[in-house]
């Protein structure tokens, strides 16, 4: 499916899983994420609008290092604003439970991507029969 044809997230979630197959782009990421989160809560709890203003800043600061500098890429949030914030929370979350190294290994590997650049994600697990 070309780029702008995402009818929906599920269909968004490959694209924006190729994106984010370093490592060191999607650690960055978490890390944006989670400061980012915390910003915005901390900016309502204490009402403080500073902290609000300061959430996307911090949020994408982060990624965006990792996408320009380590990945080498335009950052999907770009094209596709809501769904690479969904993206981004679902990647947060399967990094925290760690299953978001073996989604980027099933990406990949249903495209057709073995190449040396992508030879630091893990490999998938086996399954057991």
């Amino acid at each position: 499916m070309a780029a702008g044809e995402y009818r929906t997230f599920e269909e968004f979630w490959p694209f924006y899983v190729h994106e984010h197959a370093s490592p060191t782009n999607r650690a960055l990421h978490v890390v944006g994420t989670t400061l980012a989160t915390g910003c915005a809560v901390a900016g309502l709890l204490l009402r403080r609008p500073s902290f609000l203003l300061a959430a996307p800043v911090v949020g994408y600061g982060f990624a965006w290092v990792g996408h320009f500098f380590v990945e080498g890429n335009t950052p999907a949030t770009f094209k596709y604003p809501l769904w690479s914030l969904r993206g981004d929370y679902r990647m947060w979350w399967k990094t925290m439970n760690g299953t978001m190294a073996a989604e980027v290994e099933r990406v990949m590997r249903a495209n057709g991507v073995h190449d040396d650049a992508h030879a630091e994600v893990a490999p998938m697990p086996q399954e057991v029969n």
